[in-house]
């Protein structure tokens, strides 16, 4: 199976587009009257170094964008999936058909508007470790300013924040074991945070008077790591939400690798997303930690049902004194650590163990808690017919993403 992958923004270059102008006029044509200046000016000249403005870089890349595809649908095979990051989400979805080319275009030319008002921001890319060690290093720093915008791959993460924290923490990272670069990304704010949420309020007003087509081919979305289903009302939510949220971009990988892609193919002059793709098909994947996996579910399926959404950042280390617990609180915990990991559980436990971290540890060393909390293997004849692919393909067509024609074809061609 095949998917075509979009570039987004920090691949603008003068000169970008130079091959297919001429060779697709229509279409450049079609974008002066969108736009109101002449977009091959734009891209082959870099007037007053405009390429460097988030205003003018969206709408020039979705038209460099669009030419790629209009030549890829006379030179190369079609695809099964599309996806984009982050802008490039936008020109997979005109290649599904959600959108004419127009209409992009002006979504294109309105989101950039709305991003390039949201100042005193920045993104650097962090390269070298693993998300949990990127994590750790903001705690450790206080760096609360800032997010992972963008999970592009399992050793190379994006941070949005403002200027100064950024500044701030560039040699904190700088003197972590592993890391190979902290690179600034050429942007004009902290793009994929919650500093954007006020944009992404009024994209989301703009979306509501946009009709939507049915995609023809599925698209993946940077939100979610999953393809975007058949109502228009969701597409036009992960699409503003992608302004303020971060970019799932291995994600969205690894769902395609899943669902049965071989073949990835960067439409564009960019090799960035290629690269990136490389990175995360072949890295193996990390083993599993019990240990973190019982942490993370005494937070969600024991604490949060007691204390809300709270739990979910709650300090792992941190004592259950700190959330203000009375004594019939615990004996609710309890029970519910019983009910979760299916086996019986005292309150004095949870006195003698109050934080998430050391329950988790305690729990850990009860071989009839231990078995409960780990995830049982499938039966060998099970695992040894199993194919990943179809698997995903028959969730995929249960949940409504994919048809039922859709998923007969997808399978049959990976017989």
């Amino acid at each position: 199976m095949r998917a075509h992958v979009f570039p987004g923004q920090g691949i603008q270059k003068k000169g970008m587009g130079r091959s297919l102008f001429g060779r697709f006029p229509d279409l450049r044509c079609r974008a002066d009257r969108v736009l109101g200046y002449p977009i091959e000016e734009l891209c082959l000249e870099n007037p007053e170094r405009r390429l460097s403005e988030t205003a003018y870089a969206q709408p020039a890349i979705y038209v460099v964008n669009a030419l790629h595809w209009s030549a890829a649908q006379e030179d190369l095979p079609p695809a099964d999936f599309f996806a984009g990051h982050s802008l490039g989400e936008y020109s997979a979805l005109f290649a599904a058909g959600a959108f004419d080319f127009e209409t992009g275009l002006t979504l294109v030319q309105r989101r950039a508007e709305l991003m390039s008002q949201v100042s005193g921001g920045a993104m650097a890319a962090v390269v070298g470790v693993c998300e949990q060690i990127v994590e750790e290093t903001l705690k450790q720093h206080d760096a609360t300013g800032v997010v992972i915008a963008n999970y592009n791959a399992p050793d190379q993460f994006v941070l949005s924040g403002s200027h100064e924290e950024l500044a701030r923490i560039k040699s904190a990272f700088e003197k972590v074991e592993g890391v190979r670069g902290f690179v600034p990304v050429r942007v004009s704010g902290p793009f994929h945070s919650p500093a954007m949420a006020p944009a992404a309020a009024r994209f989301r007003d703009l979306l509501a008077s946009v009709d939507l087509g049915e995609l023809r081919t599925p698209v993946i979305s940077n939100v979610t790591g999953r393809p975007f289903g058949p109502d228009a009302r969701e597409v036009r939510e992960l699409l503003a939400e992608q302004i303020a949220k971060p970019v799932r971009w291995t994600d969205c990988i690894r769902y395609l690798r899943d669902a049965g892609v071989s073949v990835f193919t960067e439409l564009g002059e960019s090799k960035v997303l290629t690269s990136l793709i490389d990175r995360i098909t072949t890295v193996q994947e990390p083993a599993p930690d019990p240990r973190r996996d019982l942490v993370e579910r005494i937070k969600r399926e024991v604490l949060r049902p007691e204390i809300g959404d709270e739990a979910l950042g709650f300090d792992e280390d941190a004592s259950f004194r700190q959330l203000g617990l009375n004594s019939i609180i615990y004996v609710r915990l309890a029970r519910r650590v019983g009910t979760v990991l299916g086996v019986p559980i005292k309150p004095d436990v949870i006195f003698q163990h109050r934080s998430c971290a050391a329950l988790a540890d305690y729990l850990l060393t009860r071989d009839d808690i231990a078995r409960a909390a780990a995830p049982e293997d499938p039966p060998a004849p099970l695992r040894e017919y199993q194919d990943e692919r179809v698997t995903a393909l028959l969730r995929d067509c249960a949940d409504g993403t994919l048809s039922v024609d859709r998923t007969i074809e997808a399978i049959r061609a990976l017989v």
